[in-house]
């Protein structure tokens, strides 16, 4: 049996599998830095990720660290790495920093980067060379797809019986910053030409780019041709060793023109091209920093775009994103960035220049970190112990999740057999979660609830000149998928079900009178 991890559809549901079981990446990822040091490693992140249940880490292998030399191979930082996880029994996603990480070219080989005439620049109108290798620049993509198929490899031979390594991430938020085109004479010449056959099939256009797709034409031309080179890389190393890949995208975000978000990379408005273009990726996952995390989710996730979301906030509102992502969307995994952080005094946490989130539109609140431990602890502890009851109610009616999306978003209302359920979410604390949760309908009269910062009330059907109350209100934990209970709650408790800000268990019973 073919026990290489891979994506398979699970009842319906895009699943990753690991060794032949469902497994759900309840995960961090560390800073770009971290992992070119393996001391560095022993002795500022594993020891802070002590305590908060995760089961993975999502860590950046670098194209200078790996071929120092052109065509001379080291992998001495990739095998620390992976033995580093296996002593702590944590899976890895790699991201592979190649060609392109945040729209630039600033992780390849020096001899490549000194080369600018083999290895040719993405252009500005005006002629200015960006620290970007432009997409169009085929040798440099072919050596990119090389260096790639060498660490598929490598991670095949030393790895295939343990998949430690279960997924990869190919380049890093992929685009052109400071510009919505590329005007290399390259790109020019290949601009001018009618648009492939393929995209002219899509969309039912034709001619040139700018006649095809007019103000939409910069970039889509650079999506186009992003995603052609991630597919070839992405292709020459699957060849080697069949791992799931997936892309990541820079989200599309104010002031909303190309270039002021990287034009070209994986935005929700160009899937269609990328799904055409590199059809060897699983999905194509949104990095999350902005306020409305869920509304981004809600739009990443859609049949033949599995949600997985490797990069997003890490403070005290994570946990509630989290409980939603798996809930809502069946959620391939779920990653805040900065993991390493999370161990940290508050005051010790590494923020980027309030100049440099300003201009990137970054919430500074996403790297607040007071309370997010405990809360993302607790909430990956649930899912691990849930999974079996989670994996025989997801993608059904039977199973129903809710997210606190605004401030002007105030409950949630849900139809169930019997009953209807009413939500009603907290107000919006400092270090808190947000209102968020799952419910499990068991049988017509049977809920159990997991959730946070919510009040429930359970109705009776419309029409229906019946109240409603409790045979049984009990706390509890989830072990493995069964219900273990704690105390019994038919006293005053019954007069309001709330949840407060750490996530927490409840089961009911229902009668109606």
């Amino acid at each position: 049996m073919n026990h290489i991890p891979q994506i398979r559809n699970d009842n319906g549901i895009p699943t990753l599998y690991v060794k032949g079981e469902p497994f759900f990446v309840l995960g961090g990822e560390i800073h770009n830095s971290s992992a070119s040091s393996l001391e560095y490693m022993e002795r500022h992140v594993w020891s802070n990720l002590e305590g908060l249940n995760m089961n993975s880490l999502i860590v950046p292998l670098y194209w200078e660290t790996i071929e120092p030399e052109e065509g001379r191979y080291q992998f001495g930082l990739l095998d620390g790495l992976i033995g580093q996880a296996r002593k702590r029994n944590i899976h890895l996603i790699f991201l592979w920093f190649g060609l392109w990480k945040n729209s630039e070219s600033m992780y390849v080989p020096a001899w490549m980067k000194q080369d600018t005439e083999a290895y040719f620049r993405a252009e500005k109108v005006s002629g200015e060379k960006l620290n970007t290798i432009s997409p169009l620049c085929e040798a440099a993509v072919e050596k990119d797809a090389q260096a790639f198929s060498k660490i598929m490899a490598h991670i095949r031979e030393i790895d295939e019986e343990e998949s430690t390594v279960m997924i990869m991430q190919v380049e890093n938020e992929i685009g052109l910053l400071g510009t919505a085109c590329d005007y290399s004479p390259a790109a020019r010449e290949a601009f001018a030409r009618e648009i492939p056959a393929e995209l002219a099939g899509e969309y039912g256009v034709s001619g040139d780019w700018k006649a095809a797709f007019g103000a939409d034409a910069e970039e889509y031309f650079m999506a186009y041709h992003f995603a052609k080179a991630v597919e070839k890389i992405t292709r020459a190393g699957q060849k080697e060793y069949p791992l799931p890949c997936y892309t990541n995208a820079w989200l599309k975000q104010y002031p909303w023109y190309a270039g002021s978000y990287p034009s070209g990379g994986p935005i929700r408005e160009v899937h269609r091209i990328w799904k055409l273009a590199a059809p060897s990726l699983f999905t194509l996952a949104p990095d999350i920093y902005v306020p409305y995390v869920a509304d981004v989710m809600d739009e990443y996730s859609y049949e033949g775009n599995p949600l997985f979301v490797p990069e997003v906030r890490k403070d005290a509102v994570t946990s509630s994103y989290c409980m939603y992502a798996f809930g809502k969307h069946n959620a391939i995994g779920y990653s805040p960035f900065g993991a390493e952080e999370l161990g940290l005094p508050p005051e010790a946490v590494d923020r980027p220049p309030m100049e440099v989130m300003a201009a990137l539109n970054i919430d500074p609140s996403a790297f607040e970190i007071e309370g997010s431990k405990e809360y993302l602890s607790r909430t990956y502890g649930l899912m691990e112990q849930m999974k079996p009851l989670y994996l025989k109610h997801r993608g059904t009616k039977h199973l129903q999740s809710w997210c606190r999306k605004s401030e002007t978003d105030y409950g949630a209302y849900f139809r169930f057999e019997k009953y209807d359920l009413a939500v009603a979410y907290a107000p919006r604390m400092t270090a808190k979660p947000l209102g968020a949760g799952m419910v499990y309908e068991l049988a017509e009269n049977q809920f159990l609830i997991v959730g946070m910062m919510s009040s429930l009330t359970f109705q009776a059907k419309a029409g229906e000149n019946v109240k409603v109350n409790f045979l049984r209100l009990e706390e509890g934990e989830i072990e493995n998928g069964q219900w273990k209970p704690g105390r019994i709650l038919n006293g005053d408790e019954q007069m309001a079900l709330k949840l407060g800000d750490m996530p927490e268990c409840l089961y009911v019973e229902l009668y109606k009178y």
